[in-house]
Protein backbone atom coordinates (compact mmCIF):
# COMPACT_ATOMS: atom_id res chain seq x y z
CA UNK A 1 0.00 0.00 0.00
CA UNK A 2 1.43 3.63 -0.78
CA UNK A 3 1.90 5.71 2.36
CA UNK A 4 0.73 8.80 -0.18
CA UNK A 5 -2.49 7.53 -0.25
CA UNK A 6 -2.79 7.59 3.43
CA UNK A 7 -1.35 10.88 4.04
CA UNK A 8 -3.83 12.70 2.32
CA UNK A 9 -6.89 11.43 5.11
CA UNK A 10 -4.86 12.05 7.84
CA UNK A 11 -3.71 15.60 6.94
CA UNK A 12 -7.41 16.47 6.70
CA UNK A 13 -8.37 14.66 9.80
CA UNK A 14 -5.38 16.78 11.71
CA UNK A 15 -6.55 20.18 9.81
CA UNK A 16 -9.91 19.85 10.15
CA UNK A 17 -11.31 17.19 12.65
CA UNK A 18 -8.65 17.36 15.32
CA UNK A 19 -9.31 20.75 16.46
CA UNK A 20 -13.06 20.75 16.65
CA UNK A 21 -13.28 17.70 18.23
CA UNK A 22 -11.13 18.75 20.88
CA UNK A 23 -12.97 22.32 21.56
CA UNK A 24 -16.03 20.49 21.72
CA UNK A 25 -14.61 18.37 24.22
CA UNK A 26 -12.80 20.51 26.43
CA UNK A 27 -15.85 23.02 26.31
CA UNK A 28 -18.03 19.90 27.41
CA UNK A 29 -15.58 19.30 30.41
CA UNK A 30 -15.57 22.82 31.59
CA UNK A 31 -19.58 22.90 31.41
CA UNK A 32 -19.68 19.89 33.81
CA UNK A 33 -17.38 21.31 36.21
CA UNK A 34 -19.51 24.60 36.47
CA UNK A 35 -21.80 22.36 38.34
CA UNK A 36 -25.44 23.43 38.22
CA UNK A 37 -27.11 27.03 36.86
CA UNK A 38 -29.31 29.05 39.24
CA UNK A 39 -32.29 28.07 37.02
CA UNK A 40 -31.26 24.08 37.14
CA UNK A 41 -30.92 24.97 40.75
CA UNK A 42 -34.12 26.35 41.07
CA UNK A 43 -35.75 23.41 38.84
CA UNK A 44 -34.24 20.92 41.22
CA UNK A 45 -36.08 22.60 44.13
CA UNK A 46 -38.73 23.01 42.82
CA UNK A 47 -38.74 18.83 41.88
CA UNK A 48 -37.82 18.24 45.10
CA UNK A 49 -40.53 19.58 47.09
CA UNK A 50 -42.80 18.20 44.41
CA UNK A 51 -41.41 14.87 45.60
CA UNK A 52 -41.77 15.44 49.49
CA UNK A 53 -45.40 16.20 48.82
CA UNK A 54 -46.04 13.18 46.83
CA UNK A 55 -44.47 11.03 49.99
CA UNK A 56 -46.61 12.70 52.04
CA UNK A 57 -49.75 12.28 50.06
CA UNK A 58 -48.94 8.99 49.42
CA UNK A 59 -47.97 7.76 53.28
CA UNK A 60 -51.73 9.38 54.04
CA UNK A 61 -53.41 7.34 51.35
CA UNK A 62 -52.06 4.32 52.65
CA UNK A 63 -53.06 4.50 56.36
CA UNK A 64 -56.20 5.64 55.29
CA UNK A 65 -56.10 2.34 52.79
CA UNK A 66 -55.19 0.54 56.72
CA UNK A 67 -57.68 1.86 58.43
CA UNK A 68 -60.47 1.03 56.15
CA UNK A 69 -58.91 -2.29 54.34
CA UNK A 70 -56.35 -3.56 56.34
CA UNK A 71 -55.52 -6.67 53.69
CA UNK A 72 -55.19 -4.15 50.88
CA UNK A 73 -51.38 -4.91 50.87
CA UNK A 74 -52.03 -8.36 50.31
CA UNK A 75 -54.35 -8.08 46.97
CA UNK A 76 -51.43 -5.70 45.12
Amino acid sequence: MDPDILMAPIIIFMVVVAPIWLILHYRSKRQISQGLSAEEYAQLSELSETADKMADRISTLEAILDAETPDWRSKV
